[in-house]
């Protein structure tokens, strides 16, 4: 292919999905608008410590990395192993805290007796469409049909990467009854459309109780959009779990979701103390110009496992689908290189593998 005909290929990609995004789009006034919160607009919903806009231009993004070549793949491809989990232990498991990591987002998490799902996407690519769009690299650890029943899915925003709607049609459909659906405010509408009913809807700091469980959905730096003129309608987030004051081995999560670096950990430590298991993304950072306001690089989730007082962390959001110009494969390796710089152990960060359980 003659070099000039890359960029006209990009463009004809670009205009294809933009096409796809435009048809599930509409603008809207925020019925949930409180003047007394400062996150809502009147027309939707902003971050507490950004001012201006979230990045920079997508198309420029896209124009530039085409040229480049970008993303570069490692020299011997994603050779990414896949674990075969204990699926009769996670099915008989009501004691132990465990996290699973299923890819990119999607963790089960084990705790206080029940099965939470985070963010949960299965399907080949992390698009509107299914013929284009971010294409899965490597398959995921657990299948919808190998999951124990899932008691709540937690969802951090409505991103194509964190909310897939075949997904959470499955989930919904799964022998035994539907789970709990905790969304942002904004999310429930889209969910009943799909016929889905068991949703809460919450707003940052709001806090509900599912199974014996403390749920609360806690602010960080991000931005939501599922079309090109719905930015910032639905709020986003991440998701704080507990076993209740009656539980015998009291343990905590923390979910980010997708975030930046900003105050918001500093306060999420005022209100909870200490985590003893963190989810923090660790991928889809490059280039900073664009991507450090909405997501942290490996240096900066070492700084949120510190501002959060974790016990132990666990790297998401890396290794599943190419979204930025990192190679896939880098994340784990910048992780390392922080977190010696830092002096914070490696065992207290850890990286599993797809499909990898850990016992807590």
């Amino acid at each position: 292919m003659p070099p000039s005909a890359k960029p006209m290929r990009a463009v004809r990609r670009l205009a294809t999905i933009a096409a796809a995004l435009l048809s599930g789009a509409c603008t809207m006034s925020n019925p949930y608008y409180d003047p007394q919160k400062p996150h809502h607009t009147q027309d939707g919903f902003r971050n507490n410590y950004l001012v201006g806009d979230i990045g920079g231009s997508f198309l420029k993004w896209q124009y530039e990395r085409t040229l480049a070549g970008l993303p570069r793949p490692p020299a011997n491809g994603y050779a990414f192993p896949v674990d075969a989990p204990d699926l009769p232990w996670l099915h008989a498991n009501r004691s132990v805290p465990s996290a699973t990591w299923i890819g990119h987002a999607t963790m089960l998490v084990q705790v206080g007796g029940m099965n939470v799902l985070t963010d949960p996407v299965f399907s080949e690519r992390a698009s509107p469409v299914g013929f284009a769009g971010p294409r899965r690299k490597v398959r995921p650890g657990l299948t919808l049909a190998q999951l124990p029943h899932v008691d709540v899915v937690v969802i951090s925003h409505n991103h194509y990467d964190h909310l897939d709607r075949a997904s959470v049609i499955g989930l919904n459909d799964q022998a035994g009854g539907p789970p709990l659906f905790l969304v942002p405010l904004g999310i429930k509408p889209w969910m009943k459309a799909l016929g889905i009913t068991n949703v809460r809807e919450l707003d940052w700091w709001q806090r509900t109780q599912a199974g014996g469980l403390d749920i609360t959905f806690v602010p960080v730096q991000h931005w939501s959009a599922r079309g090109v003129t719905d930015r910032f309608k639905t709020l986003w987030g991440g998701w704080v779990v507990q076993t209740g004051a009656a539980a015998a081995r009291p343990f905590s999560v923390f979910f980010a979701g997708d975030t930046g670096y900003s105050k918001d950990f500093a306060d999420i430590h005022q209100r909870f103390d200490h985590f003893d298991l963190a989810l923090l993304p660790i991928g889809a950072y490059a280039p900073r110009w664009f991507m450090q306001k909405q997501h942290v690089d490996p240096g900066e989730a070492v700084r949120i496992h510190r501002d959060l007082h974790v016990k132990q962390s666990l790297a998401i959001h890396w290794g599943t689908f190419e979204l930025t110009d990192e190679p896939l494969d880098a994340p784990p390796l910048a992780l390392a290189a922080e977190l010696s710089k830092a002096d914070v152990p490696a065992a207290d960060f850890a990286v599993l593998r797809h499909g990898e359980l850990r016992r807590f």
